[in-house]
């Protein structure tokens, strides 16, 4: 199956590298670019894309907020037909890099990322994957913990009301950055049941994945920055 990669960013030149490393791949296509997040909603009208390679800095309509426009309904709720989007940002955990999950991306790239890696992440989030490792996802939190809203609830939250008592502890082990395996061996199950604990507990929070539980759970007071340090 072909993947259809659209490439928004104003900076041509860098367009033209990332183009040039993925048109080498036979599995992957360039079905679009743009030179910012307005000129990219307007593309997605008329043009089928699977995966995004998204800027955050740009002219007329920022990433963070085309991301928003493209991953997220009016009301807040993910598009399930949306496309994947990938945040390219010039340093690691960019400020914006988080405002851009929360918005509907699926993960965040350097823009510097080895061409092996910017590919590996393409083909993961198309597969529907995110590509920000939980630990990576805890640290970014707790960078940023100065600048996020206050958590909105306290642990007693409804939040997790739709899951069973066994998913919430699942979902509170995502929250802390563990993996399905850490997962495993300390709920003692198997990965194969904590994976299917995992899709249960995205589908009944309507979350695209694992990077949007963390927001979640972190916003919902479930999780505080530094913990599991």
């Amino acid at each position: 199956m072909t993947i259809r990669v659209m490439l928004v960013d104003d900076q041509e030149l860098l367009r033209t590298g990332f183009r040039m490393i993925l048109q080498s791949q036979g599995d992957i296509e360039i079905a679009a670019e743009a030179g910012d997040g307005q000129q990219a909603l307007q593309v997605l009208e008329h043009t089928e894309v699977d995966v995004i390679l998204m800027d955050v800095r740009m002219p007329r309509l920022d990433g963070v907020q085309a991301t928003r426009r493209i991953c997220l309904t009016e009301d807040g709720a993910p598009r399930p037909d949306a496309p994947h989007v990938l945040i390219l940002t010039t340093f690691d955990l960019d400020e914006y890099a988080f405002a851009a999950l929360k918005a509907g991306a699926s993960g965040f790239l350097l823009k510097d990322v080895p061409p092996v890696e910017l590919v590996a992440a393409i083909r993961s989030v198309h597969a529907g994957d995110a590509v920000v490792a939980p630990t990576t996802t805890r640290r970014m939190i707790d960078r940023f913990a100065e600048v996020l809203p206050v958590p909105r609830s306290t642990p007693g939250s409804p939040v997790l009301a739709p899951l069973t008592d066994r998913e919430r502890e699942v979902f509170l082990l995502v929250a802390q950055g563990l993996s399905n395996g850490e997962i495993a061996t300390k709920l003692t199950l198997s990965e194969a049941t904590v994976k299917t604990h995992v899709g249960r507990i995205l589908a009944k929070l309507n979350l695209r994945d694992r990077v949007q539980a963390v927001v979640l759970a972190y916003e919902a007071g479930l999780v505080r920055a530094g913990a599991g340090e």
